[in-house]
């Protein structure tokens, strides 16, 4: 019986030194990525999110107030040197994001509808919701479009953020 339990106690501690149970403890730190047509391609650790300026919104689910915290896109896209503003005119109003999740979900907006001096639509990347972490489901961050009648472009799990513009 000594002898099991010894085997199995060397065990454990071998499985517990290996690079896999290493691996497992550090798992790559969730980012946001921002590409495609832009001057300065950003990948962004969630956590950094928390440094930059921030927005609150709030969206009626059924039949309650939901408060998300984050940051505007319009922020993120114009540090990565999307036309924005003043800077938002001619060719570059022929512009749209695809935003995507890690499940392959994707959604799309124009260029003006994230652009805050555009519209006053406050679209941001959600990472708390009524002042907690997002549940597992949601992700570690999500995208919200509060003014929206329907969710279906509020994208969970989000990984990108990808700027296209349309070629003449």
């Amino acid at each position: 019986m000594t002898r099991r339990y010894a085997l199995r106690a060397t065990l454990l501690l071998f499985l517990a030194a290996t690079p896999l149970a290493a691996g497992l403890a550090q798992a790559p730190e969730p980012t946001v990525t921002v590409a495609g047509d832009v001057a300065t391609p950003l990948t962004i650790k969630v956590d950094e999110l928390k440094t930059f300026p921030r927005t609150t919104v709030e969206v009626q689910e059924d039949g309650r107030t939901l408060r998300y915290e984050g940051v505007l896109v319009g922020e993120l896209l114009g540090r990565a040197g999307v036309p924005l503003g003043s800077a938002l005119r001619g060719d570059a109003v022929a512009t749209y994001i695809v935003a995507s999740a890690s499940d392959g979900y994707r959604a799309l907006f124009s260029l003006a509808e994230v652009d805050p001096a555009f519209t006053r639509n406050d679209i941001i990347v959600a990472d708390t919701i009524d002042g907690k972490p997002l549940f597992a489901y949601q992700g570690p961050v999500r995208l919200v479009a509060p003014k929206d009648a329907r969710g279906a472009r509020g994208v969970r799990m989000l990984q990108r953020i990808d700027v296209v513009r349309l070629k003449k």
